[in-house]
């Protein structure tokens, strides 16, 4: 079901890469189990990584954890967020 590894990264305010924290990742996935079906196959790993199943599309984890990160207050408006596969 969770098939691959995705790497979860944030530029934090002096440019340099972190790995969001899983309290950031674990909020998303709640938040989007009960929210957005597409999303129910995301499960945090640590901090910076969660692993998805075949189904949930890149782009729209990265838009959708964007905004959400956004509207905790956990990502600076000017921030990037990065999700990248990282095998598979």
């Amino acid at each position: 079901m969770f098939s691959r590894k995705i790497s979860v990264t944030y530029a934090d305010a002096t440019g340099a890469s972190q790995p969001c924290p899983l309290k950031w990742l674990d909020s998303f996935a709640m938040r989007s189990f009960t929210n957005d079906a597409v999303f129910d196959d995301t499960l945090p790993i640590a901090d910076g990584l969660i692993e998805i199943g075949n189904a949930v599309p890149l782009p729209r984890l990265q838009a959708a954890m964007e905004d959400w990160f956004r509207r905790k207050s956990y990502l600076a408006k000017d921030a990037g967020l990065f999700v990248v596969c990282e095998g598979n």
